[in-house]
């Protein structure tokens, strides 16, 4: 059940014949999908079909992968005899034997003194026959994350809205003293246009227009609308069952941008006051919405 945090640990196991593949997946927040695979060396190449399966589980964060291979070696080296080496060191050496006159035989110990005429070859693993084996512990590595994650997505889930209800009431709060305001704000505002125009004759009726428009202004209905829009879209985001993050990570700008030019708008201490504490409440919002995928 969605929302999923970002951060989370998985262990998956797979047996084989005589050996036994760990995977191991660790997960914290990123902005995008960030993966880190680290395979035995033998095994380098299946690096990129590592990375599809993880990206098709995991939709952001970053991402470390760690394989390790317990039990017998897949592949065991084995040492080879250079036959066509080995044959020219001991003509070389006998030819040295029989030109100088030295009263000895080549012996095999001098032959091994000699590089190249026994090396250490590693035998290339079968990836087809690995590759199952890897896929399975992945597997479980990924849905054993992946249970964390939801764990932790759950509880992400009811701080948010324990805070986004907190926000949604100093909103509401804000709503209730706008009509007060507006009438204060008229009111002031005609107190100021009779002092700067005392003594000229201004017609009562344009005058109460004028008052009106600049009175408009200041209305912030249009900012509290769009605000409900914004809290309805962040619970409903909060429920889907799609990876969400960025999408609240955008909605947390759309806040800001509304609760800014609300606390510019009306002059008021109140709601200044209240501006800063709305601020506070995004602030915390955004930094546990970082955590959801």
């Amino acid at each position: 059940m969605r929302p999923r945090s970002m951060t989370g640990f998985g262990r998956g196991e797979a047996l084989g014949e005589g050996r036994t593949w760990v995977a191991e997946v660790r997960t914290v927040n990123h902005r995008f999908l960030d993966q880190r695979v680290i395979l035995p060396r033998l095994f380098a190449a299946l690096e990129e079909p590592v990375k599809k399966m993880v990206a098709a589980a995991l939709d952001r964060g970053r991402v470390d992968i760690t394989f390790s291979l317990l039990g017998l070696a897949v592949a065991e080296p084995r040492l080879v005899i250079n036959e066509c080496v080995a044959r020219q060191y001991h003509h070389c050496l006998q030819q040295l034997v029989n030109d100088y006159g030295l009263d000895s035989a080549v012996t095999l110990k001098d032959m091994l003194t000699s590089r190249d005429v026994i090396s250490l070859e590693e035998q290339r693993p079968d990836m087809d026959a690995e590759w199952p084996l890897i896929s399975q512990a992945l597997t479980a590595a990924l849905n054993d994350c992946d249970i964390m994650r939801e764990k932790e997505g759950q509880a992400l889930q009811t701080d948010l809205l324990n805070r986004l209800v907190k926000f949604e009431a100093i909103v509401g709060q804000i709503e209730n003293m706008l009509p007060e305001l507006q009438q204060q704000r008229q009111a002031d505002l005609r107190l100021r246009v009779n002092k700067l125009l005392d003594g000229l004759d201004i017609d009562p009726v344009r005058l109460a227009q004028e008052t009106a428009i600049m009175a408009d202004k200041s209305d912030v209905t249009e900012e509290i609308t769009r605000l409900g829009s914004h809290m309805a879209q962040f619970r409903a985001f909060l429920v889907s069952d799609e990876p969400v993050g960025r999408r609240l990570d955008f909605l947390m700008q759309e806040f800001l941008r509304e609760v800014n030019t609300l606390s510019s708008k009306i002059a008021n201490a109140s709601i200044a006051h209240l501006g800063v504490e709305m601020k506070n409440e995004i602030e915390k919002l955004r930094e546990q919405v970082q955590n959801i995928e």
